[in-house]
């Protein structure tokens, strides 16, 4: 006999089984347990609040920070015969009387707040009278201070154990490193709270990086093979946003801006559009993204370094929520690791947190050709073995080389240029050229005079990038590009202590193939002729009733649901019903148009 939780599983929402640790998590909440979760975005968070909801007396108060968040998740509940609603500044005034209304009939098995909202007296004095069947409070990671999402508003919510010490209550984050961790903890007084760690591993992510020689250009080109798929390139500023923008829509992409210093009202229509509409490329700083539930995200490009690993970690998480393959593509050149270093300098931050900071830096910057997916799971403390299969290094392996000669060159050569010049005038000493700038400052006169003609320039660019991403060179910090001798790490190496490995710079033929498909061939989702037709149109009729009903077309059903429905072509709702992602009220809802659809396909003369 199935239990409580697994049978709402299957009725409400369309699954016959639970993944990972989300059956404990679930028995645990809904025993009246306190819970911290960390699970990767794409895990099931979700559904480790609200199955618990559902199975506990009163309704559910789940804390969230941004109103789209709120407003996508009480529509795919909706949809899902579940009663939700949300209380933010979005909703008219009748609308939210009517919300609090149903709150005190006892008609809502969960309701969305923002933090804020949450803590008013009116609403406090509320939930005296109506206590909450559990608080869940999502995006924990919010109320660390050195997160990367920092919301002030969360600090108040310690408030919920000291007024409800009876009222379970779990805190999610799909990513925290281990002082942030301890800081959700402490901040919201979870000392006692069971901790559910789930890998943070996302299988079904490519990820490959790239320096960066042409931006917009490889970033076209990365574009060319993915036409048609919804996508997320992050830039580091709103400048950059927009022209990045252009550019694509320059190029025939369907790509939009969205950073803080658009109006409301452009950004709020730019996301629905994201959300509603297939095939659209949203050009965004950081501000866009964290908990967008689109699960159907194909691809996340990062044309800038991102702050911090947690920051790449959470962005590029944002791709192939539904299980399926997706890509995270990173391009970035020498100007990028400066630019960070001299921000976190420049930051209010002491001393020991900017070494922090700067240590995270270094752990995103790692360029020693080692699978991807190992540094990046190491870095969250999460062992791997590597040889993943599914990031650029595993791919294609790089070929290394012994680079410890070269390096010292490297380094001697900066150090007798001054440490006042970039790395294209120190290649320019190195490689024995002789033009105006060389003789203006006597530099063909140093011993480092043509010591470097061996390699070609290309060859010093990738040696000097790997040298600043290893932090043995670094930048000045008033930003104009001259390299220096980071004080620690690049003694050694001059002083013969230490030798230096590197990822050698790829033969021109290669290099001219790399550029025509950047980041690699796109990862296929592959269906039949005939599968693929009736995926096409279930996709269509999906995008009109979406419109229709005014909500993104993924609370509707996911391309997963609808890729299953098209391979097993149903013939009646008792065998619709076993596929995946069908709880009874969308069944009910939308079986006989599904089985219709079918069925006119069916009847229809076939394209040869």
């Amino acid at each position: 006999m199935d239990s409580p939780a697994l049978a709402l599983l299957r009725d409400v929402f369309g699954f016959d089984a639970f993944r990972d640790e989300q059956a404990r998590i679930i028995d645990h909440v809904a025993s009246g347990g306190d819970a911290l979760v960390l699970m990767p975005t794409g895990g099931g968070k979700s559904l480790c609040y609200q199955l618990p909801a559902l199975l506990r007396e009163g309704t559910a108060i789940v804390v969230s920070p941004l109103i789209a968040l709120m407003q996508d998740q009480v529509e795919a509940l909706r949809q899902l015969g579940v009663r939700a609603a949300c209380l933010n500044s979005a909703l008219e005034g009748g609308e939210a009387a009517q919300v609090l209304r149903e709150l005190r009939g006892g008609r809502l098995d969960l309701l969305y707040v923002a933090p804020e909202r949450l803590l008013t007296p009116y609403l406090l004095e509320l939930l005296d009278e109506h206590v909450p069947a559990l608080f869940a409070i999502d995006e924990a990671h919010c109320v660390s201070q050195w997160g990367h999402d920092f919301r002030p508003e969360y600090r108040g919510l310690s408030l919920l154990h000291e007024r409800w010490p009876q009222v379970p209550r779990i805190a999610l984050t799909a990513t925290a490193d281990e002082p942030t961790r301890r800081e959700i903890i402490e901040r919201l007084q979870l000392q006692g709270a069971r901790r559910f760690t789930s890998s943070f591993d996302r299988p079904n992510i490519r990820y490959s990086v790239d320096a960066r020689e042409n931006g917009h250009g490889q970033l076209q080109r990365f574009l060319a093979a993915r036409r048609g798929q919804s996508g997320i390139v992050y830039r580091l500023s709103r400048r950059k946003v927009e022209d990045t923008a252009a550019w694509l829509r320059g190029h025939g992409i369907d790509a939009l801006p969205y950073h803080a210093g658009l109006p409301a009202s452009v950004r709020s229509e730019h996301q629905r559009r994201f959300l509603q509409e297939d095939g659209v490329v949203m050009v965004a700083t950081i501000a866009f993204g964290m908990g967008i539930d689109k699960p159907d995200v194909r691809f996340v490009a990062h044309l800038d370094l991102p702050k911090s690993m947690e920051g790449y970690y959470q962005e590029t998480g944002r791709a192939g929520r539904d299980g399926d393959p997706a890509e995270a593509w990173m391009c970035w050149g020498m100007g990028d690791a400066a630019l960070l270093r001299r921000m976190i300098e420049e930051g209010e931050s002491g001393p020991e947190r900017k070494r922090l900071e700067h240590a995270k830096l270094d752990a995103l910057l790692g360029e020693a050709g080692d699978c991807r997916r190992r540094q990046l799971l190491a870095y969250f403390g999460e062992h791997h073995d590597g040889d993943c299969g599914n990031c650029d290094n595993c791919l294609h392996p790089p070929e290394l080389w012994d680079a410890t000669e070269a390096a010292r060159m490297a380094l001697s050569c900066v150090y007798r240029t001054g440490q006042r010049f970039g790395a294209a005038h120190v290649i320019d000493v190195l490689r024995g050229a002789d033009n105006a700038k060389v003789r203006q400052f006597g530099h063909e006169q140093l011993s480092t005079h043509g010591i470097g003609t061996a390699l070609d320039a290309r060859q010093w660019r990738s040696l000097f990038r790997q040298l600043l991403a290893a932090g043995i060179l670094e930048m000045d910090p008033d930003g104009h590009g001259a390299l220096r001798l980071h004080r620690e790490r690049a003694g050694p190496l001059l002083r013969g202590e230490t030798t230096l490995r590197l990822r050698k710079e790829p033969p021109a033929r290669e290099r001219r193939e790399r550029r025509r498909r950047p980041g690699g061939d796109a990862p296929l989702i592959e269906l039949d002729a005939d599968a693929q037709q009736r995926f096409d149109l279930l996709r269509d009729w999906r995008s009109r009733l979406a419109r229709e009903q005014g909500v993104p077309a993924y609370v509707i059903f996911h391309d997963a649901t609808l890729r299953a429905i098209a391979e097993a072509d149903p013939p009646d709702l008792e065998e619709l019903a076993r596929l995946p992602g069908l709880g009874q009220s969308k069944l009910d809802r939308y079986g006989e148009p599904v089985l219709a659809l079918l069925s006119e396909h069916a009847g229809a003369p076939q394209q040869d």
